[in-house]
C-alpha cells in the first residue's frame, strides 16, 4: 500500500489509542521512514461524530506544526504531514529510530542508577524544548521512549493526549494515556500543567531503576486510586537517583523542581557511583572466606623455614646423642686414660669386665698378643682422653663474669637413669668440671 503516492507501507511497528506506527519506505528520497496513523474517532466506537473529527483534525496539525519547529536530539524529527479532505485520517511522517523501546530494554531488568539519571536528562531535555514551545506530552512512559544504538532516549508521541480536549474519557469508558503514569491534578481537571509531565518523569524512573510501578493495580479504577491517594513506596534501588524521585513524585504541582533545579540534581546523580556493594558482615563464630590470593604471592620462604628447623633439630639430637655417648664413656677414665674405680683398687666384677674386653680384643690377633696388648691399652687412653676433651669443650660455657658451668646433656643423662641413678665416678667428675 502506498500513500499520497510516495510513501510504502513495509510493516507494523505498534499500535496504540490514537493511532498505529508503520514502517514505510519514501518513494521520493529512498529512505526509510515511520508513519503514524493518527485515528480522529475513539477505537471501538460504532459512529462517526463530525464535529469530534473536525476538531482533532485541527489539533493534530497544530501539534505537528509546532513539533515540526523542535530541532532537537531527544525529540522524535517530524518530517512530513500528509492530509486532505479526501483521506480519513491524516499521517505523520516522522524519523524512523532504529532501536528498541524503553520498555523492551527494561523487560531485560532494570536500569542502574546512573543509567536511569542518563536516560533522565535526555528526556528532561526533550521536555523542556517541548514546554517552551508551549506543548505538553501528557503521556510520558517507557513505551513513548526509543533508544538509539548508543543509548541516547528519544521521546515519541507528543501531543497526542491532549487531542481528547479536556474530557480525557472516551466513549468506551477508557482513559487517555496510561492511568499509572498519570499526575493526580490531570484526573481532577487540571491540564495543560508542564508539572505533570515532571510526575510522569519521576514515575518512569521509578520503574526504570526499580522494575515495578508502585501505582499499578489490577484494574483502572484501583489504578486510579492509588494515582490519587496511595503513598508510594521509597525506593531501594535508586542510590544517588532517590532526592530526584523524592522531589519529582510529590502530588502538589507547585512544590516539584524547575527544570534547571532537576537538571542539576540528574547531573549530579549521574556523577555519583553511589555506595559500594553490599558485604554481609560474617555471624558471630563465624570466619570471613579470604578473598583470592594471587597466583604469584610466594609460599617457599615457609617451607624453607620448615625445612631448616627439621634439619636443626636433626643436628641438636645428633649431637645430643653423641655427648650422651661420650659421658657414658668418660666417667670411667681417669685423667690419663686408665679406668678408675669406686676405691683404689677395682671391684671383682670391674675387673672382669675389663678383661674380658682385653681378651676379646687380643684373641682377634693371636700372631700379635704382646704387641696387640699395649697397642689396645694405649688405644682406648687415647681416645677415651680425645673424646673426654671435646665434651668437656662442648659442655662448658662462657658466662659474662667470667664463670664457666656446664651444659644440659649430663642433666639429661641423669633423669633418663633416674635422679639418684648416675654412678660417683659421674659426679666426680662433674665436680672437677666445674672447677676447672
Amino acid at each position: 500500500m502506498v500513500i499520497d503516492g510516495r510513501f510504502e507501507l513495509r510493516g507494523r511497528l505498534g499500535s496504540g489509542g490514537m493511532g498505529t506506527v508503520w514502517r514505510a519506505f519514501d518513494l521520493a528520497l529512498e529512505r526509510e521512514v515511520a508513519l503514524k496513523e493518527v485515528r480522529l474517532t475513539d477505537a471501538g466506537a460504532s459512529e462517526v461524530d463530525p464535529e469530534v473529527a473536525r476538531t482533532r483534525r485541527e489539533r493534530v496539525m497544530r501539534e505537528a506544526r509546532a513539533l515540526a519547529r523542535l530541532d532537537h536530539p531527544n525529540v522524535v524529527t517530524i518530517h512530513h504531514i500528509v492530509d486532505s479532505p479526501e483521506m480519513p485520517h491524516p499521517w505523520l511522517v516522522m524519523e524512523l529510530v532504529r532501536g528498541e523501546s524503553l520498555q523492551e530494554r527494561l523487560a531485560r531488568g532494570p536500569l542502574s542508577p546512573a543509567e536511569g539519571a542518563a536516560v533522565g536528562r535526555g528526556l528532561l531535555s526533550a521536555l523542556r524544548a517541548a514546554h517552551e514551545a508551549g506543548i505538553c506530552h501528557r503521556d510520558v512512559k517507557p513505551a513513548n521512549v526509543l533508544l538509539r544504538a548508543d543509548g541516547t532516549p528519544v521521546l515519541t508521541d507528543f501531543g497526542i493526549a491532549v487531542l481528547q480536549e479536556a474530557s480525557r474519557v472516551t466513549v468506551t469508558g477508557g482513559i487517555v494515556g496510561s492511568p499509572e503514569y498519570m499526575a493526580p491534578e490531570r484526573l481532577h481537571g487540571h491540564e495543560g500543567d508542564p508539572a505533570s509531565d515532571l510526575w510522569s518523569l519521576g514515575l518512569l524512573l521509578y520503574v526504570a531503576v526499580e522494575g515495578t510501578n508502585p501505582l499499578r493495580r489490577s484494574t483502572t479504577a484501583a489504578t486510579l486510586g492509588a494515582v490519587m491517594t496511595a503513598q508510594i513506596p521509597p525506593a531501594r534501588r535508586a542510590g544517588p537517583l532517590t532526592p530526584v524521585l523524592q522531589a519529582l513524585l510529590v502530588r502538589e504541582p507547585a512544590a516539584r523542581p524547575m527544570a534547571d533545579q532537576l537538571d542539576h540534581m540528574l547531573v549530579q546523580a549521574t556523577a555519583d557511583p553511589g555506595p559500594p556493594p553490599f558485604v554481609p558482615m560474617p555471624r558471630p563464630g563465624t570466619t570471613p572466606a579470604p578473598f583470592p590470593m594471587p597466583m604469584t604471592q610466594p609460599v617457599r620462604p615457609r617451607q624453607r623455614r620448615s625445612c631448616l628447623g627439621a634439619v636443626v633439630a636433626v643436628a641438636v639430637g645428633t649431637v645430643g646423642i653423641l655427648v650422651a655417648a661420650a659421658l657414658l664413656i668418660l666417667p670411667a677414665l681417669t685423667e690419663d686414660g686408665e679406668p678408675e674405680s669406686f676405691d683404689a683398687e677395682p671391684t671383682k666384677s670391674q675387673y672382669r669386665a675389663r678383661r674380658r674386653h682385653q681378651r676379646g680384643q687380643i684373641s682377634a690377633h693371636p700372631g700379635r698378643r704382646p704387641r696387640r696388648h699395649q697397642e689396645v691399652r694405649k688405644g682406648v687412653r687415647q681416645q677415651g682422653v680425645r673424646r673426654a676433651h671435646r665434651v668437656r669443650g662442648a659442655c662448658l660455657r662462657r658466662r659474662p663474669g667470667g664463670r664457666t658451668t656446664r651444659r644440659l646433656p649430663q642433666l639429661h643423662l641423669r633423669e633418663r637413669r633416674g635422679r639418684g641413678g648416675a654412678r660417683p665416678s659421674q659426679h666426680r667428675h662433674n665436680k672437677r668440671w666445674r672447677q676447672g
